[in-house]
């Protein structure tokens, strides 16, 4: 998948400016796993997704139209436990809220921390996102933070954990852009095995 062009719709705050009008990939994970530095790596637009020094910068659903044919789309960040609760419940029903009502979702990209065990939200989200039975791809970050020998170890411990194939968990570096281009190829299958 080559991505020519981006677009930034507004920030969706509540349900009514959902975007559905064309097929999507929803990016999720928790609060300052990477999310952000791995879409404007994916999109190579700097400048287009905000990355905070602190986590929580997400407090809406963007939709990112790429190609004019389809939506990269930005959850909030799960588990940021110093947002009041109030914020976060607001956050959660946005989420589902979105899982409620979207059409044409063709993958679920989830980010994991290659160096943090599983949380009680990555668990949670996987356990329901199989239950859905939407299409997932874990992409482990900040591989550059850990050996070679230990991130292969890791991506073989999360594969087993998450009962998943071998080429839906990808390593990925922002700070080298590791993992980019297979993210990418398997996002575009995503895309082509449903085209309308």
């Amino acid at each position: 998948m080559k991505i020519t062009s981006v677009e930034f719709h507004m920030p969706a705050s509540k349900p009514e400016l959902f975007c559905f009008d064309l097929p999507q990939v929803v990016f999720a994970g928790r609060s300052n796993v990477g999310k952000s530095s791995l879409i404007k790596t994916l999109m190579n637009r700097k400048k287009m997704v905000r990355v905070g020094r602190t986590p929580g910068v997400t407090r809406a659903i963007n939709f990112f139209k790429i190609n004019e044919r389809y939506y990269f789309v930005d959850l909030p960040g799960y588990g940021y436990a110093k947002a009041p609760p109030a914020e976060q419940n607001k956050w959660k029903k946005l989420i589902e809220a979105y899982f409620n009502t979207v059409v044409n979702l063709r993958k679920i990209v989830l980010l994991l921390d290659i160096r943090r065990e599983l949380t009680p939200g990555d668990k949670m989200f996987l356990e329901w996102a199989r239950n859905f039975e939407f299409p997932l791809l874990v992409v482990l970050t900040k591989m550059d933070k850990v050996s070679k020998n230990e991130a292969v170890k890791r991506r073989s411990e999360i594969i087993k954990a998450c009962g998943l194939p071998a080429e839906d968990c990808i390593l990925f570096s922002a700070l080298k852009g590791t993992g980019k281009e297979d993210i990418l190829m398997n996002i575009g299958h995503a895309f082509a095995n449903n085209e309308n």
